[in-house]
């Protein structure tokens, strides 16, 4: 077993489309999961039109989130396509994703009762909308649906007068699909011991509210309505952005010693022993009569200059990068996230096995490829 693909050996069937699922699923095939994608065969995962821009025919979603997998389209309308899936799942595969529609999958016959039923040792992974057991199980949902509903768009953005903001990525999507792998990973491990799989359950609607569980916490303790903070956050002072002479520098000077040495950088040590600012709930309480300082003494600098002082003084700060600017930085490129052949780069895996990332083995794959080839068995058996 490779070290940084330590999931060699596991077959995992991937009956998922969109985001959250498929983004499970990679993570397991970039640890070294044998991982078959199930595709509708008109159109196959609707993520390969979300575009453009598009190579060979996929969307950067689609790229993004189905490499190091196999691919085979499944008319589930079917039953000997349906039939034929099941016992590929029930002859090889160690796990299932599954995020079809409320109640879709049972009436198939592929959900997780009548799997683990016949393969006990399954480990089956329902990765719902809204959850189970509540008045809504039973919608439909996607992340920004989510981001509305669970209050992330209410804490997103500039101030109240402005329309409701969207964090610019698939956060409550990807997070489902981190939940997802979380279960599956220790509920192998306990299969291990005893043998025995397990049913996982796990859903945007959920993975949107643990997002949001220090404005809940706030709200929870008395803490009033829960706004937008811009750049910044709530109940830290000064944490956000600042513009220079040359764009934006987010400062971070989350605790007193920090806040210290930034008010010696500015010139003005006295301001770390002003009662409005002593610490760091006098500053929450007083920011509009802090930040406006901090504002005049950044705007003399262009940013580079301002982030070396900083540094210097060993206050964290970062500039406000575009994707461009992440994508061209040294950084990025000396640590090896950007994997695959040029013009179809995707993010690796943010963890290292001994100082080895997981490898990059394949693009995602083509609608059906590997259909034949994994059903093929079957069929002749069953003719």
């Amino acid at each position: 077993m490779s070290d940084n693909k330590p999931l060699i050996g596991f077959v995992v069937v991937e009956i998922g489309h969109s985001v959250a699922a498929p983004y499970a699923g990679m993570i397991l095939a970039d640890l070294g999961a044998e991982v078959i994608k199930v595709e509708n065969p008109e159109g196959g995962d609707a993520a390969r039109g979300w575009g453009p821009p598009f190579v060979d025919e996929m969307g950067p979603h689609f790229n993004a989130f189905n490499r190091n997998k196999q691919s085979i389209a499944v008319n589930l309308a079917n039953t000997k396509q349906r039939d034929a899936l099941k016992t590929l799942i029930l002859e090889r595969a160690d796990v299932v994703i599954c995020n079809l529609r409320a109640g879709s999958a049972d009436r198939l016959g592929l959900g997780s009762e009548a799997l683990l039923k016949e393969k006990p040792a399954l480990v089956y992974c329902e990765l719902g909308a809204f959850g189970s057991g509540g008045l809504l199980s039973h919608k439909p949902g996607y992340d920004p649906l989510m981001q509305a509903f669970c209050g992330i768009m209410s804490v997103t953005g500039e101030n109240q007068s402005r329309p409701p903001i969207r964090v610019g990525v698939s956060m409550v999507d990807m997070g489902a699909g981190l939940w997802s792998v979380i279960g599956i990973l220790a509920s192998l491990l306990k299969r291990k011991e005893t043998g025995n799989g397990t049913r996982i359950e796990t859903s945007l609607f959920e993975t949107a509210v643990a997002w949001v569980a220090t404005p809940v916490a706030r709200h929870m303790m008395g803490g009033g309505r829960q706004l937008p903070q811009g750049s910044g956050a709530a109940g830290i002072v000064p944490y956000q952005a600042f513009f220079t002479k040359s764009g934006w520098l987010v400062i971070g000077a989350g605790n007193d010693r920090l806040f210290a040495s930034l008010c010696r950088v500015m010139g003005c040590p006295e301001l770390a022993n002003d009662p409005r600012f002593v610490n760091n709930a006098a500053r929450v309480v007083n920011q509009l009569e802090l930040i406006p300082l901090i504002e005049a003494f950044a705007a003399q600098f262009e940013r580079h200059e301002l982030a070396d002082l900083l540094d210097q003084a060993s206050i964290p700060n970062a500039p406000v990068q575009t994707i461009s600017d992440l994508v061209e930085t040294e950084h990025t490129q000396q640590i090896g996230l950007l994997q695959g052949p040029r013009g179809r780069e995707t993010v690796g895996l943010p963890i290292r096995f001994n100082g080895k990332r997981p490898d990059f083995n394949s693009p995602s794959p083509s609608l059906g490829a590997d259909t034949d080839r994994l059903f093929g068995a079957y069929y002749e058996r069953q003719n």
